[in-house]
């Protein structure tokens, strides 16, 4: 066994497979991959195998393409030809209008990635599968390219192309411990020796958090057993001349393809299982769970009505075995959080179909930093420190029981809620709040107006429109207050912390104290990483001058990484993080200045705390600092406030707001007003797959400055011009907004995609954002949008519909 390697890659499935051969083709051959016993002896060996081109969103979309792709090529090696069943074709199907919706806003996402996908009704749907009843169908989604494959043959074919590139491959070698050095370097420890390596990989399957351990980190990944059979042979199939299109059948959880002339059904169950929560025996290769036929009676039934042919065929073999889920049943492919050079493919249910795309993504992350596509959807820092094991747990059960139900917009599934609460929370309750999450936070949507009151989830606007429409309102003509928790910030010190920042940040900083500035970090390809707000914090008796970063909840474990990972051996630079102490109060509209007039003593007027201040004061008996910047556009303060104190600071505002008629607002009503203002929301439209000019930011860019992360990059992408361009949207529609994902049309033809929708209520417009060619980026261009099957009308609009001049945020 060799004792030192570039990379080593821990797990010989799919992930492992893919990871290995990937990186092989980005040009790295230094590279071993270890198996405790033989490829593909853990989950992968028992997979039923769908290959299908269905995701939901690009990103997903993309990789699967890839995976496909990959398999073709593979299947058509003379060498080694892998058995694929490509092109059988593939239904989901839908019993309701609201599905259907869905299904067509995946079609027109999907067409942006060059996929075509087929909306069809019930009677086509039974043509093209004539097992099925259309009994209480409405219709369905066709996958021209759905087909399955076979895990062994394509596991070994991958070992093997990346063997004859230079890579190695041990098997029957199981990692005992992981040991990292001071420059980051690990030694991986095996029963057969020790390998040094600049980077491991964790490609574990249901064994990831024992690799885990050894690292001392806890990924949310839970295994549930998953049962299928094989049927005996099928009269119908058999003599059809043809092979069976794929099922997946969201009203009786189940789904079925073609095994030789029979058929593959499998479950998803509501009575399901989880495995191997309090250890795995180590004999447990190539093994499955003993099986249940009982726990899936409820689904069986619902085939047999969906299927009657199944009713009179026997059953040739069952399989009940281990399959992976992550907390919110999307992969974790990428850098490990708080590790440095350690990297992980895991929670991958749906492995052999999208492990080809996986494993590309990552390679392009290890060798480059950064893969072709945004890969925050598949992200392992897109979690925090709550995600522990029954929390996963809760959450994997609850996606598991839904496996082929997608989430409607602004559907928030019960399954481990309240995981992270402020004091206000309950308080909120009680006022009507009807809550999302972020980052496992509980965050306020909206207010309704009685506890009978419910939504429609669905793609249309729906019940809460209007409710939503009042709170803007009140925020346009009086003032409202909203909670925003969870809101990552980052306290810097240490008298390297400006020159630190300016190399991290792309634009000018705010050096004033006092004063508060918006921030763009580049990676080193010029693209977009991330925004942070940067405040300047006056010494107080609260603290010596400091830096405050503020960015999105969602990117507490993101942004940290990023910053730490470029904080030189010998720079005095100490970061603080402050996310769960402190949470912000947002007071915003035109009464909001007498309001702070009655619950603080400072100076609140325009003079003496004009737009973009900060200062450290005291709201009623609160301590709180407050910054004058608002994501509404209209005139705001964002009040931080240490939770110990929120609740008394809730109390002042709401006592000292009731004469001025403030009223509660949640964040649907934030979605909209910020649209209207043109401001952006990070990994909705702030993205690594562009730069700062080609998303309208270039206003926060200084080429000028001596040296940036990104900027020989980026002026490079300047010298060859923008590939697309971050435009607003005026749509003439007044049923729905437009959905991330949704395509852009001219004359027939894919020209973007958009990346948000609101209904501007101040404005009465339906808008939205969309990157689209450059060369339609002009204010007056007409365009159409593939709106759940229609294509609405749409003009591109100068950005900030809604007070253009900022006249309000000065006030």
């Amino acid at each position: 066994m060799k004792s030192h390697a570039k990379v080593v890659v821990i797990g010989g499935g799919i992930a492992g497979c893919s990871t290995l051969y990937h990186l092989t083709q980005e040009g790295w051959s230094d590279v071993v991959l270890l198996e405790r016993n033989e490829l593909t002896s853990g989950t992968t060996w028992h997979s039923a195998a769908q290959v299908t081109n269905f995701g939901m969103n690009q990103t997903m979309v993309g990789l699967k393409t890839h995976s496909i792709n990959l398999y073709k090529e593979l299947r058509d090696d003379p060498d080694y030809p892998v058995s694929y069943n490509h092109g059988d074709g593939g239904i989901r199907l839908a019993n309701t209008e609201a599905q259907m919706d869905g299904y067509r806003h995946f079609a027109s996402m999907a067409r942006g990635m060059n996929v075509d996908f087929d909306v069809i009704d019930a009677a086509e749907c039974a043509r093209r599968h004539p097992l099925i009843s259309t009994d209480n169908l409405v219709g369905g989604l066709w996958d021209g390219n759905d087909g399955d494959i076979d895990p062994a043959s394509l596991c070994q074919a991958l070992a093997r192309r990346a063997r004859k590139a230079g890579a190695q491959v041990y098997r029957n070698t199981p990692v005992t411990g992981l040991t990292q050095h001071k420059d980051d370097s690990w030694t991986v420890h095996t029963e057969h020796g020790d390998i040094t390596c600049e980077i491991v990989v964790n490609a574990c399957g249901y064994r990831v958090n024992e690799v885990g351990a050894m690292m001392g980190v806890h990924h949310p990944v839970m295994s549930m057993e998953h049962q299928y059979f094989v049927t005996d042979d099928i009269p119908a199939i058999r003599d059809a001349g043809h092979r069976m299109p794929l099922l997946r059948c969201p009203i009786s959880d189940y789904y079925c393809r073609q095994e030789k002339n029979g058929l593959l059904v499998g479950f998803y169950e509501q009575n399901c299982k989880t495995w191997g929560m309090d250890g795995i025996d180590p004999h447990f290769v190539n093994a499955l769970c003993p099986d249940d036929l009982d726990r899936i009676t409820d689904v069986l039934e619902g085939a047999f009505e969906r299927m009657p042919a199944l009713a009179d065929v026997g059953i040739k073999t069952i399989v009940n075995g281990p399959i992976t889920y992550t907390i919110d049943g999307a992969p974790l492919v990428g850098p490990i959080p708080g590790k440095r050079n350690a990297f992980c493919i895991i929670g991958l249910r749906a492995g052999l179909g999208e492990g080809g795309g996986h494993g590309w993504l990552l390679a392009q992350q290890i060798v480059h930093g950064e893969a072709c596509y945004d890969t925050w959807c598949i992200d392992p820092r897109r979690f925090a420190a709550h995600t522990n094991v029954e929390l996963t747990a809760l959450k994997a059960i609850e996606d598991y029981q839904n496996e082929f139900r997608f989430h409607f917009p602004n559907e928030h599934r019960p399954a481990g809620r309240m995981a992270k609460t402020t004091p206000l929370t309950p308080v909120l309750a009680a006022e009507g709040a009807v809550f999302t999450t972020v980052n496992g936070w509980e965050r306020a949507e909206f207010y309704k107006p009685n506890a009978d009151f419910h939504i429609t989830h669905s793609f249309r606007f729906d019940e809460s429109h209007d409710l939503v429409g009042a709170e803007v309102n009140a925020v346009q003509t009086a003032v409202g207050l909203c909670e925003v928790d969870g809101f990552n910030r980052i306290e810097v010190t240490g008298s390297d912390a400006w020159a630190f920042l300016d190399r991290m940040i792309c634009g000018r900083l705010p050096r004033k104290s006092g004063r508060v500035g918006l921030g763009y970090m580049l990676n080193h390809h010029g693209m977009l990483k991330s925004e942070v707000t940067i405040a300047n914090l006056p010494a107080t008796d609260r603290g010596s001058e400091r830096i405050w970063l503020g960015s999105a909840a969602a990117a507490e474990c993101h942004d940290m990484d990023w910053l730490q990972s470029h904080v030189g051996a010998d720079d005095d630079v100490q970061m603080r993080a402050l996310t769960n102490d402190q949470t912000i109060l947002v007071l915003a509209g035109p009464r909001s200045r007498d309001v702070m007039n009655k619950v603080s003593r400072n100076d609140w007027s325009k003079t003496g705390f004009p737009w973009l201040s900060v200062r450290e004061c005291f709201i009623g008996i609160a301590p709180a600092t407050v910054m004058a910047v608002s994501f509404s556009g209209e005139l705001a303060y964002e009040i931080h406030i240490p939770n110990a104190s929120l609740y008394a600071a809730y109390l002042a505002l709401r006592e000292a707001g009731e004469e001025h008629g403030l009223k509660l607002f949640g964040g649907l009503a934030v979605d909209s007003m910020r649209l209207e203002k043109g401001y952006l929301h990070w990994k909705a439209d702030i993205l690594t797959e562009f730069d700062p000019y080609e998303t309208d930011l270039g206003r926060f860019v200084d080429m000028s400055k001596p040296d940036f992360i990104g900027k020989k990059a980026l002026a490079e992408r300047l010298a060859i011009g923008p590939q697309k361009r971050l435009v607003t949207l005026n749509v003439t529609c007044n049923t729905s907004a437009a959905q991330a994902g949704a395509s852009v049309m001219l004359q027939g033809k894919v020209v973007g995609t958009v990346t948000s929708g609101a209904y501007g209520h101040r404005t009465g417009k339906n808008l939205a954002y969309a990157f689209v060619d450059p060369d339609l980026a002009n204010a007056g261009t007409a365009v159409q949008i593939d709106m759940l099957g229609h294509m609405e009308t749409a003009e591109i609009v100068p950005k900030g519909q809604y007070d253009p001049h900022l006249t309000h945020v000065r006030s």
